[in-house]
């Protein structure tokens, strides 16, 4: 194996262990709500003016899962759309107080993950993390032309 494919299977399996270990912890505090809910919820808590496109592309996923997302998320009270006076035509969405709740949840759960692997990253010099950096960011603009490149559209899971 090449170190090229064992840097992306090592990413994978760094990923699916960090998943699996913060799973049940997620799973116990936000029981009522998908992982997909929870993404769309922190998505709209960081993004301003909230839509359909602008989560959609956040998120990977297409407008119609989007839109399947946000109706539950609205039924359940934990979104609310609204609209600006200059622009009738598009819907935006925003944290209900009941969402920003959940919002917290999540974010206090991913300080506590961060909290237990704090010892690993207390390790890494300034000059690993700016390397490491680098290369994600440049893999990342790699990967966005590939999807630009050959049309696809975001799919859900």
């Amino acid at each position: 194996m090449n170190k090229e494919e064992l840097v992306i299977m090592n990413f994978r399996d760094l990923f699916n262990k960090m998943a699996w270990l913060n799973k049940f912890k997620m799973e116990a505090s936000l029981r009522d709500y998908k992982p997909s809910e929870v993404h769309c919820i922190e998505s709209i808590e960081k993004n301003e003016d909230s839509n359909v496109t602008k989560l959609a592309e956040s998120l990977y996923m297409t407008s119609g899962a989007i839109s399947k997302i946000t109706k539950k998320l609205m039924k359940k009270g934990i979104i609310e759309s609204y609209q600006k006076p200059d622009n009738k035509k598009e819907i935006y969405f925003r944290l209900t107080e009941q969402g920003k709740t959940i919002y917290q949840i999540h974010e206090d759960l991913h300080k506590e993950f961060q909290e237990r692997d704090k010892a690993v990253f207390e390790q890494v010099t300034e000059e690993q993390f700016d390397s490491m950096l680098k290369f994600m960011e440049k893999y990342s603009r790699h990967l966005d032309a590939e999807i630009k490149k050959q049309g696809i559209e975001m799919k859900s899971e």
